[in-house]
């Protein structure tokens, strides 16, 4: 069931904080802003990045990556971040995007494929309906695969292509699913050649999480955002591994 994001104790917002300030006082003393833990209602801690963001806000979302005293590598990240947000991208909507900007700063990323090329072609048939159709070519391990699929639209026909040609490597991604696809015109004055942001909620089993992209080119913003979903997917799962691997090691 998917619940409101505005809803008191359950919904995804319920206990999220923004502005430096307020975190700085969160990171202090958890009860002044929140009268109960959020763990009690099977809730978390949500740090909001956006351009109101500074070292508090920055420390507390990496705070489980035990970096608390670099100052170096907070100050590379929250420029890095300010930087984006100024072309168009906004981590407020998008923290798994957020997180994997981490990784790749800490050096705690990992490439689960390449991408070789895509292609999309919407066609309008005699019966009046169009037809999306989207052509994925990615390389796993050196091994190249390459997948087709129709979808209702151009990124419903990505997405499905894209999952299609990882599912032999990855099994799990046959779990996840797009729920949600927000797009947001960033320079309007530029009509139809203006930049756009693109946020895509996606959900397993157990989790729902938020990337997003940017670009002229919407379906390329698209991919951005998508390519995002499956790798965060993929790093919580390798992460879930490491863990039960060093918990067998330590019986």
């Amino acid at each position: 069931m998917l619940l409101r994001s505005n809803q008191p104790f359950v919904g995804t917002s319920a206990f999220a904080h923004k502005g430096g300030l307020h975190i700085n006082a969160i990171q202090k003393d958890k009860g002044t802003y929140e009268h109960i833990p959020p763990e009690s209602v099977g809730n978390e801690r949500k740090i909001l990045i956006s351009e109101l963001s500074g070292s508090s806000t920055i420390l507390a979302k990496v705070e489980k990556f035990n970096l608390t005293h670099d100052s170096k590598l907070m100050k590379d990240i929250l420029e890095e971040v300010q930087k984006l947000e100024n072309e168009g991208y906004q981590f407020e909507s998008a923290e798994a995007s957020f997180e994997l900007l981490v990784r790749k700063k800490i050096g705690r990323y990992s490439i689960f494929f390449d991408l070789e090329g895509f292609r999309v072609i919407v066609e309008k048939r005699e019966n009046g309906l169009p037809v999306t159709e989207a052509t994925v070519k990615v390389k796993v391990n050196d091994i190249q695969e390459l997948s087709a699929s129709e979808g209702y639209g151009p990124v419903n026909a990505l997405d499905s292509a894209l999952r299609k040609a990882l599912e032999r490597f990855y099994p799990s991604l046959k779990d996840m699913k797009l729920v949600d696809y927000k797009v947001r015109v960033i320079n309007p004055r530029t009509g139809t050649a203006a930049k756009v942001r693109v946020i895509i909620e996606s959900q397993d089993r157990e989790n729902i999480w938020n990337t997003v992209g940017v670009s002229e080119n919407v379906i390329e913003a698209s991919w951005y955002a998508l390519v995002d979903s499956i790798e965060y997917k993929l790093l919580k799962e390798q992460e879930v591994e490491k863990k039960d691997e060093s918990s067998d090691e330590k019986r």
